[in-house]
């Protein structure tokens, strides 16, 4: 497989590492991105990447839940440029988006196009056209998730991030202190992009490659087998303490 300049340039981006770097591992990897970035790492170069759940398009992420924060909803909708991201209406149709969706409980996209939108006699895609017309852009509502659950959103960065966060309780979800509580751990996952809840989160196919890795690294820093299998278990502890929500250390 081979690779381009671009490529070499993406890897760069993705790892911080040098280019001669980056082009050597996609020369080992055959020109496979995340064999690169694997290789990189079993050099020591480069650290985990955590892989984007976040669309590369302009746009905003918004969060809302309903009055008694037990139904909550992250949606995305796009727009081509930032500067219609900024736009008040635009934002204020989103909102209604999230609104419909609560309201509504569609089961996808084509589904919340069909609903009648929250406040207004018409449908959220009617809605939609009638914002690209007046906007002048075209806009994509790409993805949403709608919970049933005691819930706090928060939207990160004028909407770069949106994130949703559930609990098992029985508290009042209407009391401040709930709302702070759940805020408080909503900025956590946004800070720091984290992947899981627990240990028991991790997919066992992603701990092994994780714990894969480690050991090329190890072997490249000459380590002997011997003391190998005892470093991975501090290896393995750091890993959770980054990945895992509970195991983290609070921002």
């Amino acid at each position: 497989m081979s690779f381009t300049a671009q490529d070499v340039k993406a890897l760069r981006e993705k790892t911080g590492c040098g280019m001669m770097d980056c082009k050597k591992a996609l020369t080992e990897a055959n020109g496979d991105m995340d064999a690169a970035i694997d290789f990189l790492r079993e050099q020591g170069l480069a650290k985990q990447a955590k892989k984007a759940s976040r669309i590369a398009a302009e746009g905003i992420a918004f969060a809302l839940t309903n009055d008694t924060n037990t139904v909550g909803v992250v949606i995305e909708v796009n727009s081509e440029t930032d500067f219609v991201a900024k736009n008040e209406d635009f934002q204020n149709f989103v909102k209604t988006c999230a609104q419909t969706v609560i309201d509504n409980n569609p089961a996808d996209v084509d589904a919340l196009k069909a609903c009648i939108a929250s406040g207004t006699d018409m449908t959220v895609e009617a809605l939609l056209q009638e914002k690209v017309l007046t906007i002048g852009e075209n806009l994509q509502i790409r993805r949403f998730e709608r919970f049933e659950a005691p819930c706090v959103g928060y939207v990160h960065a004028g909407g770069k991030i949106g994130v949703m966060v559930t609990f098992d309780t029985d508290v009042d979800t209407t009391s401040d202190a709930f709302v702070a509580c759940g805020k408080d751990v909503a900025m956590q996952i946004a800070a720091l992009s984290t992947p899981y809840l627990n240990k028991e989160g991790v997919p066992a196919d992603v701990l092994e490659h994780e714990k894969k890795i480690m050991r090329e690294q190890l072997l490249n820093e000459g380590k002997p087998e011997a003391i190998i299998e005892k470093i991975l278990g501090g290896k393995v502890a750091k890993f959770y303490k980054e990945n895992c929500l509970v195991d983290q250390e609070f921002v």
